[in-house]
């Protein structure tokens, strides 16, 4: 009898006697007892950007933050014949290698050992087992759908390059790099199977120089190096860093990046989601915003291992467990929904099916699905993929150091996952799930989402509009009938707001004035205010509109309404003004860093030039904007002046329009 007890944990252990060949395995604990780490410390255990994200967004931190009790680790590495790979501590697991059938019922005797679960066999020194080419269809290098030429753009930040601008205005990206946000200050983790050459290619000199890389680390291979690996998460990185103006430009350029290899080419096990567990672990810890990944699993070199269909329901894989956790940790995860649209699994691989995360299906130029893109739904109906990008003939770097061309939702995906570090990097403000939820709202499908892009391809300008209308406020009050409007947007020199009224006499809203934005190149908050005097207004109730024109491109004229505002007029202002004379007025002045200057005219005045002198006559400043006719006001940024006195001189190159003079303190 007890013979047969011992031959059933055996089996239990080695899933006999299919399984007799694994030498790797997942022991998961049952607690983390005995901890010297508290959730009272954090900083022992996740870095201070983690920590800040937390508390900006209002994440608790939980048990699943604490690591992995270590007397637990001790106690199994003591264990002979056993070598513990990587750590899992959201899971509360660790996996180890092993061929010691006795080490195995060693290790499952522990008490605080909950289960011990074979996961992978030996690695194969070559070839993909029973999996051959994971990433045959990505690196099949295309044909060039059309010819990379290097003309300017006109009117773009970036040089793109014919072939890569075709990319990124599909989904209106340059919009974003425009606005001046190309990545900075945000950082992206990318898990693949390895970054050949990236620290040498052309495609990367820039981000190498500027040092944009923050850290690698080989999960496979437990060890700091990335370069010599598989080349796929090269290529898909330089979906997002390339810089070779005129030809390819990535979709956050500027944006710092963790390199993480988490997939072992040479075989398909589960061992290779463990990894992909523990390093968006590590990319959190690090304080990462942004996780993109463009691996996926269904079935492995060992059928007994294999996911159903069933299991995709975003709770039972080891890997959509942590990107679910991920999400929940605060970053926003742009996942490849697989290459699986044409064979026998169709749909998605795991973790595209994860809650709370973008699963990001393939397209080609013209907005069509590509054939081999993975179908949705989850096992439990949600709609996936998420969104769509282009992945059909798109451009890459190569590990040839060439430009070229690849197709597969693994391009896809960090394509996208670039532009929403973008969006992310105009709203810190908001959470990851805000983010992602304007992202799916601006897609091409959002009312009528579908199994093969999901919410459709994102207009990243309209995801804009959706998070400024959002974040922007605005108040009104009425005192001795003058009318004063406040509020807060983000804008940039090229944009500008339009004041709206509609009176009780009125069809509708009519423009009485152009205010134009503090001076600047870079997307950034500022506060205005506008004043309305009422004249010849009856007890009425008014409406005030405030109008943003975030593009004022004729051919791509873009608005959004920050407020509408209305306001009982309690008793008739009689005042009767005098007529319309051109003048300029300023405020404050004295004044110290910030200028207000407003100009009322009879007429419009296209070319408007505002100039300023020194009380030597000398021309210290110039500044050239458009008006409508009306009221318009400009707000000029003039902290770079010496403390003096000045004059202001407004023309539209014919005459002038009016003077001011002026003192900086």
């Amino acid at each position: 009898m007890r013979l047969i007890v011992l031959l059933l944990t055996a089996c239990s252990i080695f899933r006999c006697p299919a399984q007799a060949q694994m030498t790797r395995y997942l022991v998961k604990f049952k607690d983390k007892a005995n901890s010297p780490y508290t959730l009272s410390n954090p900083s022992a255990y996740l870095s201070q950007r983690a920590i800040d994200r937390r508390a900006k967004y209002n994440i608790q931190l939980d048990s699943t933050d604490l690591p992995v009790t270590p007397v637990y680790l001790a106690q199994l590495a003591a264990v002979p014949n056993v070598t513990i790979l990587n750590v899992s501590k959201w899971l509360n697991q660790v996996s180890i290698q092993t061929t010691d059938a006795a080490a195995l019922t060693t290790i499952n005797a522990l008490p605080f050992v909950q289960a011990v679960s074979p996961i992978a066999a030996r690695t194969l020194p070559q070839g993909r087992g029973g999996n051959p080419g994971k990433f045959q269809l990505e690196q099949e290098l295309l044909p060039a759908p059309q010819e990379l030429k290097t003309e300017t753009i006109a009117g773009d930040y970036y040089d793109y390059g014919t072939a890569a601008f075709n990319e990124i205005h599909l989904l209106n990206g340059e919009f974003l790099h425009n606005l001046g946000l190309h990545g900075e200050t945000m950082q992206v983790a990318l898990l693949d199977a390895g970054y050949y050459h990236y620290n040498s290619l052309a495609a990367f000199d820039s981000a190498n120089t500027n040092g944009q890389i923050l850290a690698t680390w080989d999960f496979v291979k437990n060890e700091p190096s990335v370069a010599e690996d598989n080349s796929h998460g090269m290529s898909c990185l330089s979906t997002m860093a390339a810089n070779i103006p005129g030809q390819f430009i990535g979709t956050s350029p500027k944006a710092t990046f963790y390199l993480y290899r988490t997939e072992d080419v040479s075989s398909e096990y589960p061992v290779e989601e463990h990894n992909w567990v523990c390093a968006a672990e590590r990319a959190d810890s690090s304080g990462a915003d942004i996780i993109s990944s463009s691996l996926g699993y269904s079935t492995f070199d060992n059928a007994t291992l294999n996911h159903s269909y069933a299991d995709l329901d975003g709770k039972t894989t080891i890997a959509a467990k942590g990107a679910a956790l991920a999400a929940r940790k605060g970053m926003l995860l742009f996942i490849a929904a697989g290459n699986s649209g044409s064979d026998a699994w169709h749909y998605i691989l795991t973790p595209a099916d994860a809650d709370s995360i973008l699963a990001v299906g393939a397209v080609d130029i013209n907005g069509n699905p590509g054939s081999f893109s993975s179908y949705g739904p989850s096992a439990d109906g949600r709609v996936k993929p998420d969104i769509a990008a282009p992945g059909v003939g798109v451009v890459i770097a190569t590990a040839g150091n060439t430009v070229g061309f690849g197709s597969g939702t693994s391009y896809a995906c960090p394509k996208m996952a670039g532009l929403g570090t973008c969006l992310w990097q105009a709203f810190p403000e908001f959470s990851n799930v805000k983010i992602m939820t304007a992202i799916r709202q601006a897609g091409s499908s959002s009312t009528t989402p579908n199994n093969r892009v999901g919410y459709g391809i994102p207009d990243m300008k309209k995801a804009f509009a959706t998070l400024l209308t959002d974040y922007a406020n605005s108040s009104a009050s009425l005192q001795n009938c003058t009318v004063t409007l406040n509020w807060t947007s983000k804008d940039i020199g090229a944009m500008k707001y339009e004041i709206e009224l509609k009176t009780a006499g009125d069809t509708s809203f009519r423009k009485i004035a152009d205010i134009n934005p503090v001076d600047g190149s870079v997307l950034a908050a500022h506060s205005y205010q506008f004043n309305y005097a009422l004249n010849n207004t009856g007890a009425e109730t008014l409406a005030f509109r405030i109008r943003q024109v975030i593009d004022t491109s004729a051919t791509t004229y873009t608005a959004v309404f920050l407020d509408t505002t209305s306001m009982t007029i309690a008793h008739a202002c009689a005042q009767t003004p005098p007529l319309v004379e051109n003048h300029v007025t300023v405020s404050p002045n004295p004044f110290q860093d910030q200028l207000t200057v407003t100009i009322e005219t009879n007429e419009a005045i296209p070319a408007l030039r505002l100039r300023l002198y020194n009380m030597n006559g000398v021309q210290v400043g110039e500044y050239q904007a458009s008006k409508s006719a009306g009221k318009a006001v400009f707000y000029l940024h003039l902290r770079h002046l010496a403390k003096g006195a000045y004059i202001l001189v407004a023309d539209d190159a014919r005459q002038k329009i009016g003077t001011a003079r002026l003192l900086r303190l």
